[in-house]
């Protein structure tokens, strides 16, 4: 069964995100640059700029398949540099196509997904030994609200992603959580003097439920299209 998404719902554009071509390890290879700007305060898990703080910005790059720099966090920085991001930023990494990533909206949240599922599983497996070198994540989410989050609402707010790029995944009939090495970036306004900072980002909270919508429509829209249909 082919699974269409709803049609987004409305609200300013958030991400508007540039696309970089570089020559990287004999490839031409992509990334996607949203220059966000000040009075932003992102969480996220990626190698650059994880955690929880004030942000200027987000790269998501493509790597060539088989990467085993030691130094990627200094990788993606030099990257952004290179484009002329100014501030601090958060850097994630794939070997998936970001030129054309999912995108979704509704009501004011926005998200932007990009998705390669050749390797994936569950979350839960029996114990294997560590793997020396993680592999670069395939599937990378970026998110954004368009109103001040607290700490525990950012938290929240990446739990309600990755719960809506599950449900994506499933619907699409693909028999996994994710891949091993998924990452998420939320952003959300810094909070102003006098203007309400949001307690809770769940997927049945106002903007919570608005940004799992959008993400789900973003993921939905990424991953490749089945073969052997």
């Amino acid at each position: 069964m082919t699974v269409v998404p709803p049609p987004p719902r409305g609200g300013p554009r958030l991400l508007r995100t540039r696309c970089l071509t570089r020559l990287e390890d004999g490839e031409r290879l992509h990334a996607l640059l949203w220059e966000a700007g000040p009075g932003w305060r992102m969480a996220s898990s990626a190698v650059l700029g994880g955690g929880v703080a004030e942000r200027a910005w987000v790269l998501n790059a493509q790597v060539a398949h088989g990467y085993r720099r030691t130094d990627p966090a200094a990788h993606l920085a030099r990257l952004a540099r290179g484009a002329g991001a100014s501030g601090r930023g958060v850097g994630l990494m794939t070997a998936a196509e970001v030129r054309r990533p999912g995108r979704g909206r509704d009501g004011g949240a926005e998200a932007l997904a990009t998705a390669g599922v050749a390797v994936r599983g569950w979350a839960a497996v029996p114990h294997e030994p560590p793997v020396a070198v993680p592999a670069p994540g395939t599937i990378n989410i970026v998110a954004a609200v368009p109103v001040a989050l607290g700490d525990a609402a950012l938290v929240n707010a990446v739990i309600t992603a990755t719960e809506a790029k599950v449900q994506a995944l499933l619907e699409a009939g693909l028999d996994c959580s994710g891949t091993p090495t998924d990452a998420v970036c939320v952003a959300a306004r810094s909070p102003r003097p006098g203007a309400e900072v949001h307690a809770f980002a769940g997927p049945r909270s106002e903007w919570g439920a608005r940004l799992a919508r959008a993400v789900h429509r973003a993921v939905l829209t990424a991953l490749p299209a089945p073969t052997g249909s």
